[in-house]
């Protein structure tokens, strides 16, 4: 809120467009219109409104009496539902030997345009105008313009000791810029990291990102920010506990620990009999793909939720779950052909610092390595819209027992191949005419309906076949037909 002092200086202002001054105390119409304009901020300036009642327009101040009745009126046009999207705004009464003065300062919104009873206000100048379309035209656009995404706003309660600076300056931007480049650099650090967008200049402090990167203590800003491992007896969660860690500190100092930790822990090898006299090394599951999806689960979680990601291993399968369902462009019919970046900050530091490539290929590359090792697919949850899950199957004992060539392997192969192509030229057969799911499952001879979907059904989307609701394919009368 504004100091007592400034409001002398406020009221002789020649910045008029920031300044309402008024001696009625009843007109709540022309309060609401004051403070939805100001919320609008059409000049751009990003400077607080005041609406200041008990001011003459020359403004000398009236000498009325500010009583809490008047406070409490002013005080509730933020929430009575009038003036939306919800100014941020706060209300307080000051005392003059001249009289006293009610202030409603009004702080210029993230979401405009903000609109009164449905029409939108702005100042022009001294006075309050309605906008035309071309000004709301403007106010929208700059409401794009200040979405930005969770990990590039500004972690208000941090500041620059919360992150580890000898290790950025050291480690980190010579990764970034080259030698010359940051010998050329004179800026202070604050100035350097606000280039890569670590650091946020208007409120002087690191944006998340630079804490999830880089913060001594990531996990003290954000709950959920750490991976938990358990090891389950069993196949599901009622089994006894055998082994429990967690994960937690910046990315930079996690990930490679985790790395580490997946292939000494979770990864095992052992030989299996090929021929009398042969044996060959295969693995519970390949390491990369592992690793893939936790390096997925890192750079795509939704850093605001309280739950960590999980990593449950089981006795033959391993389950990987991130808060964050689907983000952006990316939905249930288009995965995995389309993606998007919930925390594109965060993932582009990954790519910098080797982790990740960004080319939209992990799932590709997860089930290519699962294929190579002789594991069944990964299974992939997407329907559900609060997190992320993904089931990867232990290799099957009975068949690496048994010892394959690498003939029998590629004959295998082409077999099931040629199954696939067969099972999608009869859906492309049966869906001429307009087939739901449960349809289209069950007359290709399988149960699994989610299986079935992800394997077969998806990747026919939007070149063989097409959707009927397209604008809402999770609907339950949602069919399928052949274009």
């Amino acid at each position: 809120m504004i100091a007592k002092e400034d409001i002398l200086e406020l009221l002789r202002s020649t910045e008029s467009y920031r300044v309402e001054r008024t001696v009625s105390t009843g007109n709540m119409d022309k309060f609401c219109e004051a403070i939805c304009a100001f919320a609008n901020d059409m000049p751009g300036s990003r400077k607080n409104g005041y609406l200041i009642i008990g001011a003459k327009d020359d403004g000398s101040i009236a000498g009325m009496k500010v009583d809490d009745a008047l406070l409490k009126k002013i005080a509730g046009i933020r929430s009575d539902g009038n003036i939306l999207p919800l100014p941020t705004m706060s209300v307080d009464r000051f005392s003059f030997p001249e009289g006293d003065l009610l202030v409603a300062e009004v702080r210029p919104s993230d979401l405009p345009p903000v609109r009164y009873r449905g029409r939108v206000f702005i100042r022009v100048g001294p006075r309050r105008d309605i906008a035309t379309e071309a000004e709301e035209r403007i106010l929208a656009e700059r409401r794009c313009s200040f979405m930005a995404t969770f990990d590039a706003t500004p972690c208000l309660n941090a500041n620059l000791e919360d992150l580890d600076i000898d290790y950025i300056k050291t480690k980190y931007l010579p990764m970034v810029f080259d030698e010359e480049t940051l010998v050329a650099d004179k800026r202070d650090i604050k100035e350097q990291l606000a280039s890569i967008h670590l650091y946020d200049r208007d409120n002087d402090c690191p944006t998340y990102a630079g804490i999830i990167l880089f913060g001594i203590n990531p996990k003290y800003f954000l709950l959920g920010d750490y991976v938990q491992f358990v090891r389950f007896a069993g196949k599901d969660k009622g089994g006894d506990i055998l082994n429990e860690r967690q994960f937690a500190g910046p990315l930079y100092k996690m990930l490679p620990t985790l790395e580490s930790f997946v292939k000494d822990a979770i990864i095992t090898q052992r030989p299996v009999p090929e021929s009398l006299f042969r044996e060959r090394t295969v693995w519970n599951y390949p390491e990369g793909a592992i690793r893939e999806l936790l390096m997925n689960a890192c750079m795509h979680r939704d850093y605001q939720a309280n739950m960590p990601i999980r990593l449950y291993q089981f006795d033959d399968y391993i389950e990987v779950m991130n808060a964050g369902g689907l983000y952006g462009e990316a939905r249930p019919e288009n995965f995995p052909s389309v993606n998007d970046y919930r925390n594109p900050l965060v993932a582009e530091a990954m790519r910098v610092m080797k982790y990740v490539n960004k080319f939209n290929r992990g799932v590709t590359r997860v089930q290519e390595m699962l294929k190579d090792n002789g594991n069944p697919p990964a299974e992939f949850d997407v329907n559900t819209i609060t997190a992320f899950r993904v089931n990867v199957h232990a290799t099957n004992e009975a068949d690496l027992s048994k010892g394959t060539s690498q003939d029998t392997s590629q004959d295998t192969s082409q077999d099931t191949s040629q199954t696939d192509k067969t099972i999608e030229e009869k859906i492309i057969e049966f869906c001429k005419e307009p087939r739901s799911l449960a349809e289209i499952t069950e007359f290709c001879g399988f149960k699994d309906k989610r299986k079935f979907r992800e394997r077969y059904l998806n990747p026919l989307l939007g070149t063989q076949i097409k959707m009927t609701i397209p604008d809402k394919p999770t609907s339950r009368f949602q069919k399928y037909i052949s274009r």
